[in-house]
């Protein structure tokens, strides 16, 4: 059947305009249809995007966003819109932490300086490590012939894990500095999380990198992975005492 699109006045004959890619069967907006279509089935979408990219990215990062790059695109949610979102939780948490907490904060005039300012610079910092991890895996891991910009999504999404993983490390901090009874046990998770964090990347390029490469060339290549990270890591840390 033949239709007119309410949005740019192209002629489409499916249940999508071919020109704009908005459906065809606009109608009128009621408050039956807000509540029960937009907003319903719009939550609905938004978090089955969501909540598939999460388990997506801690079960088979690299996987993950092979596929995505691979054309497989639909089903998540963009990932580095959703790194901002983790992030801002990130923020959140960390401002109710030095709530609860004022005296970590209390020892000397540099601390203050130095959580300002990875406070403040947070998103900037956090991004700016993605296209690092880009170019070392784009020099590391050249068999996947990835070009930059998508070794910039593998990056991407190595990130959202690591940020993931973040978020059970402060929880478990959180928890371990209530010195509840089962401070003990919170504290192995933390400690666990922890290393967890730290060797993320291993999983997210590992996972990726094991169909290009024999078990033994992906292990050296992921140890030198980390080692180089490491390096830069601690090289930007120290240049951002230094200037603090």
């Amino acid at each position: 059947m033949e239709h007119t699109c309410l949005n740019c006045n192209a002629t489409t004959y499916g249940k999508f305009c071919a020109n704009c890619g908005q459906k065809t069967d606009t109608h009128r907006i009621t408050v039956k249809h807000f509540f029960v279509h937009d907003l319903l089935h719009g939550m609905w979408h938004l978090d089955r995007g969501i909540l598939l990219t999460v388990k997506e990215t801690l079960v088979r990062p690299g996987r993950a966003a092979l596929d995505y790059i691979g054309g497989k695109r639909i089903r998540y949610y963009n990932i580095f819109y959703l790194c901002l979102l983790v992030i801002g939780l990130h923020i959140v948490l960390v401002h109710v932490y030095d709530y609860l907490h004022p005296e970590r904060l209390s020892y000397n005039e540099n601390n203050v300086e130095v959580s300002d300012f990875f406070t403040r610079y947070m998103k900037v910092l956090l991004l700016g490590i993605v296209p690092i991890i880009a170019i070392d895996a784009w020099l590391i891991f050249p068999k996947m012939k990835l070009n930059l910009a998508e070794h910039f999504i593998l990056s991407g999404i190595n990130l959202l894990g690591m940020l993931l993983v973040g978020l059970f490390f402060v929880f478990f901090n959180f928890l371990n500095e209530l010195g509840t009874e089962v401070s003990v046990f919170v504290g192995w998770l933390e400690v666990i999380s922890f290393f967890v964090l730290f060797l993320y990347p291993a999983w997210t390029y590992g996972n990726a990198a094991i169909k290009y490469y024999t078990f033994l060339g992906t292990i050296w290549r992921l140890a030198l992975f980390l080692l180089v990270i490491f390096v830069e890591m601690m090289a930007l840390l120290m240049a951002i005492f230094y200037i603090v």
